[in-house]
């Protein structure tokens, strides 16, 4: 049972393999036009590498610049609107009212107020990263225990290191949770957004190929978007775990 659940996950990827190898081998004018075979899929990664690894990149000029933007202005303002009464109250109703809105249904005003798809993108991204990491960043700074200020407070920290030295730092699990979070949704709308009018990156991609019906590259764009974010993601944890090094998590 030991080894069983050691390698429980590498057993079940082994069985959907199998289940999508019997699914393809249908008849040819049903499955094997809507579920190309493991084979076709391999051929199509390789075939498209070129391709796929422009794809990767130019979603990358978008999502970089417009989540690094994101983390940047939500930690800045969460950690002041955390840690100043004042500021949090005068920003609450505002991120009550528009965190909860969906960032696609931004896409289209977007598309028309801004001059190319690429603004578009990056603010469409923009919105969906910085939500999340905002809050979580408020949330964070809000709950330093209060023996934190009275000892700041009595050593003579002035207000401006208080927020970098103190608060910054004691809420660093919390912008982490954020910044997970709001990477994982700037996937998703960086992909929306390519679908609906970019002619770049791995949502054009997808799109491209399925208009065309070819469902061997479109399979193939698919999984090469989910290596994408696996490695991003991944490295992403590796960040997290040396910078959070003390913490139960890690």
């Amino acid at each position: 049972m030991k080894y069983l659940s050691k390698f429980s996950g590498f057993l079940f990827l082994l069985l959907l393999l199998g289940i999508w190898t019997l699914i393809s081998s249908g008849p040819e004018w049903s499955s094997q036009y809507l579920f190309p075979s493991p084979k076709a899929i391999a051929e199509a990664l390789f075939n498209s590498r070129e391709e796929l690894l422009r794809s990767a990149g130019a979603s990358l000029l978008k999502l970089v610049p417009a989540y690094f933007a994101a983390a940047f202005v939500g930690i800045s303002l969460g950690i002041v609107s955390g840690s100043v009464p004042w500021v949090g109250n005068m920003l609450k109703p505002i991120s009550r009212f528009a965190a909860p809105i969906p960032p696609n249904v931004y896409i289209p005003y977007a598309i028309a107020i801004l001059p190319t798809f690429y603004l578009s993108s990056t603010f469409i991204i923009f919105i969906a990263a910085f939500w999340p990491i905002y809050l979580n960043t408020a949330a964070g700074a809000a709950d330093i225990p209060e023996k934190y200020k009275r000892n700041a407070a009595i050593i003579g920290i002035g207000r401006f290191e208080y927020l970098w030295r103190i608060a910054f730092v004691a809420s660093l699990p919390s912008i982490f949770s954020g910044l997970s979070v709001g990477m994982g949704l700037s996937f998703i709308m960086l992909t929306v957004a390519e679908l609906f009018g970019e002619n770049t990156g791995l949502g054009h991609f997808v799109q491209f190929y399925a208009d065309y019906s070819d469902y061997p590259n479109m399979v193939a764009g698919i999984l090469w978007t989910g290596i994408v974010v696996l490695a991003i993601m991944e490295l992403f944890e590796f960040v997290k775990r040396k910078v959070l090094f003390w913490t139960k998590a890690n």
